[in-house]
């Protein structure tokens, strides 16, 4: 089996989830810089902002780096188009589905790797040419499913034929081990690079990102049909609150609009939207992206050579 390092030509088998109104073209070339797979975050872009960050990437990395089309946008036909003649190696994709624009990034030579959070839609997007599979369990921060990455991972390997990359809750090395143990050949990240020195949110939505416990995040929207993974706050609770009241949705959106820029830019952390994932509890400190790729890369290793010791514990099978 090949790796995603080894599939992309990088350091590390990670690549870096496509948050939206985080993932500039800086932070992308830093992040290949350091190793990985950089993605610039498309979510809260038009097509020529889109062009711009992309541009700034290619002025600050000579590494591989990728986009994420967030598929609700209304300027994603300008955005895709765009996209195919750029030169980027590779287009993630999440809230909704691709097929019209495979065809055009693949004879652009783009690796098409949309994020998936159910079997059926993965085997649906790889009959229509999806090079690879993100795997994305309700673990991770922002929008989600509902099936935990431990039981989506495993099934999406067996259900498809091409790579799966694991997501959601991935922080630490055991973390990292545990996907390629289930047959993931890489990780997407996002919760744990946002504590980064070069993640470009407000210090506020750090601090509150450090001081998460392991029960720090909530779901939005899962009545209304659009569950979002934030930290607890005082947004938060009002959301819910009224979401149980039955709450129309013109007014639960007055709650919505703009929080996630609140959050990112103005370090509003009652009423901003703090996407983050159930894995902000093992954040503890703020270190270089560098940094966080060699430890977890170094604990992995680590995790796995102990597990040879495991073997002593099933009954005779270690032969």
């Amino acid at each position: 089996m090949q790796y995603l390092n080894e599939i992309l030509g990088i350091k590390y088998p990670f690549i870096q989830g496509g948050m939206a109104n985080v993932a500039t073209g800086a932070f992308a070339a830093a992040v290949s810089n350091a190793g990985a797979l950089g993605i610039i975050g498309s979510g809260g872009m038009n097509a020529e902002k889109l062009e711009e960050h992309i541009r700034i990437c290619k002025s600050l990395t000579d590494k591989p780096f990728g986009v994420n089309l967030m598929l609700m946008n209304p300027d994603t036909p300008r955005m895709a188009k765009l996209v195919a003649g750029s030169g980027v190696k590779v287009v993630t994709t999440g809230a909704g589905s691709p097929q019209k624009y495979v065809k055009m990034w693949k004879e652009a030579g783009i690796l098409v790797i949309p994020v998936c959070a159910s079997v059926l839609l993965a085997q649906q997007l790889v009959r229509a040419g999806a090079d690879m599979i993100i795997a994305e369990g309700t673990e991770s921060g922002g929008h989600v499913g509902e099936m935990t990455t431990l039981t989506l991972v495993p099934q999406m390997v067996d259900g498809v034929d091409v790579p799966v990359i694991a997501a959601g809750g991935i922080a630490d090395g055991r973390q990292l081990a545990a996907a390629c143990a289930i047959g993931a050949v890489g990780v997407q990240m996002g919760t744990c690079l946002l504590v980064s020195e070069e993640c470009p949110i407000h210090e506020n939505y750090k601090d509150a990102l450090l001081k998460a416990k392991d029960n720090g995040t909530c779901v939005t929207g899962r009545i209304s049909g659009s569950p979002t993974r934030i930290l607890k706050n005082r947004m938060a609770r009002d959301y819910i609150r009224l979401e149980k009241q039955g709450a129309d949705r013109m007014e639960l959106e007055k709650y919505t609009l703009g929080s996630l820029r609140k959050a990112v830019f103005d370090g509003n952390v009652d009423e901003g939207s703090l996407m983050a994932g159930q894995d902000c509890g093992q954040l503890k400190e703020i270190r270089p992206l560098e940094e966080i790729f060699r430890s977890l890369a170094e604990e992995a290793s680590v995790v796995i050579r102990k597990q040879q010791e495991t073997l002593r514990c099933l009954g005779g099978f270690e032969s």
